[in-house]
């Protein structure tokens, strides 16, 4: 069997409250580290999430 081309990495919040999201990327056509504006529950707004290495 082949390897899965997508990968898990963890978007955690720049708000510095721990909270984080975990989704797939496929790092052949996404080079770049990823960076969304999500909701954090804990911060109760909107904040950036960066990319960081999933554990």
């Amino acid at each position: 069997m082949a390897k899965p081309t997508t990968i898990l990495v963890k978007l955690e919040s720049t708000a510095d409250t721990g909270y984080y999201y975990v989704t797939k990327k496929n790092p052949r056509t996404q080079t770049e580290k990823m960076v969304f504006r999500k909701y954090d529950p804990v911060a109760r707004k909107h904040v950036e999430f960066k990319e960081t290495k999933l554990k």
